[in-house]
């Protein structure tokens, strides 16, 4: 749309037009729920024997789709089709490569309003909070195919070796790894899928696409924006089917040269441990979840704070690993800004996430809703107060799906366990705090460090990026205290258990994370000089001359 770029920072105020097409959308794809969908291996439709119905969390009801129930032996087949693809697919053009994950990008932006859809009906995410994801994957994709060009194929000359009588000649390529495998989460589907996937595809290597069952669908649906852009048969397969079975037989494959991961801290750290103990060590993008601080100055903007507070903490119902879960305020404004929070949250919308005015779906699914049930009750065993929420929501459309009260938690002791604990659901904890050295410490004292946030004067400002253990920041932020990561603004990543790289999707460092290092050095002899050249054929002569035989003279009769 015209004059309008769609980012996480830019949603709040979308054009009309925006809502007329997502509209249009899911009234299509409510006329055709429970559609079969197969895995993709080697270019084909691959079905199984076994199949499971993909239920919206919206109403438990709705059958989105029929997936397959994939198994080990579905699980090498996309390996061996990947192993059979890579030779031709890693030596293709990197500029054919960037042509077609170009293609793909493209075609994920004209089918927004179908997978915008698609998402909030699956996931449960809102309507922007759906359209931003997918228009986010094409960004993400856009951009690392812009890397691969800026770099020129990453293939740089180094310098001269310098060899009396030889010339030297340095390159330094990045080259593929092979089979690439990529597992996805539910919480962002599309993005966290396309992301390494388009990284994947650029640099070489073929790759094998493991979704979460929750948004098998979803994900589905991305496949066939990548299978009508082009892509060779093999080069991009998918497989659905349980992590215990399909999952566990890909991360066990010696065949699997890298692999992404987003998810658990636990399921993470164990992909790293298994791929340490193969013959030799393999590349592991992992992405782990957070504890993300909010810290609140007594010199804050509190209308800005709260905003970007409740927003962070309660965009898709706090099933962000960049969530606002944990909130530091300095108590001389610790009232007021509790005040306004309470407002700003006991106004939103909860219910269905593809209707105009809802902030707030459903939780992914039965187990998490449990979860909520029995984290809430444990902050109330401990003397936590509810500030909102608290509670699941019943009676009407609520008792069809999984829904959940935004719920701000304040006199939660910071001795609590939660206090450090990613719940992954709508519940923040409010803290109060001394002074901002408190404040740091609290932050600071967690396994994760992946986004925080700041709101106070440009000095303090200026302390808390220097101080603050985390890889994605942002001040006096109101469009989000700890979430809005952008494709080529803010670089998504983290440090210590939050991430496993050190580099950030979507920033300038991220694609070479698909590739490996090769130097190829070629000596020649030295080529002479032109004055050289002029000298030695002078020499030449001479001594031709001098060795050449004397012609006897004719005799004259």
């Amino acid at each position: 749309m015209a004059g309008f770029k769609l980012t996480y920072g830019t949603m709040f105020n979308p054009p009309e037009a925006l809502h007329k097409g997502f509209d249009k959308a899911v009234a299509t794809l409510k006329q055709n729920f429970g559609k079969e969908y197969g895995m993709f291996i080697d270019g084909k439709d691959v079905f199984a024997d076994e199949k499971f119905d993909d239920r919206s969390p919206v109403n438990t009801n709705w059958i989105l789709a029929r997936m397959q129930k994939g198994n080990e032996n579905h699980s090498r087949m996309a390996i061996e089709a990947a192993q059979k693809a890579f030779p031709a697919w890693s030596h293709t053009s990197w500029k054919r490569r960037v042509q077609l994950v170009r293609k793909a990008s493209a075609l994920i932006e004209k089918r927004i309003f179908e997978l915008g859809a698609a998402m909030a009906l699956e996931v449960g995410k809102n309507r922007m909070e759906s359209l931003g994801d997918v228009q986010e994957t094409a960004d993400l994709m856009y951009w690392s195919a812009q890397m691969m060009e800026e770099n020129h194929g990453f293939i740089k000359p180094m310098g001269k070796d310098p060899l009396a009588g030889y010339d030297a000649t340095n390159i330094s390529a990045l080259r593929p790894y092979g089979v690439w495998l990529v597992i996805s989460p539910f919480n962002f589907p599309f993005a966290l899928t396309g992301g390494p996937v388009g990284a994947a595809l650029v640099a070489g290597n073929t790759v094998v696409i493991k979704p979460a069952s929750d948004t098998a669908w979803i994900v589905r649906l991305f496949i066939e924006c990548l299978r009508d852009a082009g892509f060779p048969p093999g080069v991009i397969n998918f497989v659905t089917g349980p992590g215990s079975t399909v999952g566990q037989a890909l991360v066990d494959s010696p065949h699997v040269d890298g692999v992404t991961f987003t998810g658990s801290y636990d399921v993470g750290m164990k992909i790293h441990r298994d791929f340490a103990n193969r013959s030799y060590v393999r590349p592991t993008i992992l992405e782990l979840g957070g504890k993300n601080p909010a810290i609140v100055s007594r010199n804050a903007n509190l209308e800005d704070a709260a905003t970007g507070i409740y927003r962070s903490a309660f965009g898709l119902q706090g099933q962000k690993c960049s969530a606002a879960s944990r909130v530091l305020v300095e108590e001389p404004v610790y009232d007021e800004l509790l005040a306004k929070l309470k407002s700003k949250v006991d106004a939103l919308a909860i219910g269905d996430p593809t209707e105009h005015s809802t902030y707030i779906g459903p939780v992914i699914n039965k187990g998490a809703y449990n979860e909520f049930k029995t984290y809430t009750e444990e902050i109330n065993q401990a003397g936590g107060q509810f500030l909102t929420g608290g509670h699941v929501k019943s009676g009407g459309m609520y008792d069809q799906g999984y829904y959940c009260e935004p719920t701000l938690v304040t006199d939660l002791p910071f001795e609590h366990r939660l206090w450090k604990h990613e719940m992954f659901l709508p519940i923040a904890t409010i803290g109060k705090v001394k002074n901002l050295d408190e404040a740091m410490s609290i932050a600071n004292d967690v396994n994760y460090g992946l986004t925080a946030g700041f709101y106070g004067s440009p000095k303090e400002t200026a302390w808390f990026f220097d101080n603050i253990q985390a890889g994605v920041t942002y001040a006096n932020r109101p469009q989000g205290a700890t979430t809005g990561a952008w494709p080529g603004f803010q670089p998504f990543g983290g440090w210590k258990g939050s991430g496993a790289s050190g580099k950030n999707g979507g920033g300038y460092y991220y694609v070479q994370l698909y590739m490996h290092e090769q130097i190829q050095t070629l000596i020649k002899l030295a080529p002479k000089s032109p004055a050289k050249k002029k000298a030695v054929k002078k020499v030449v002569k001479k001594k031709v001359a001098k060795t050449a035989p004397v012609k006897k003279a004719k005799s004259r009769k």
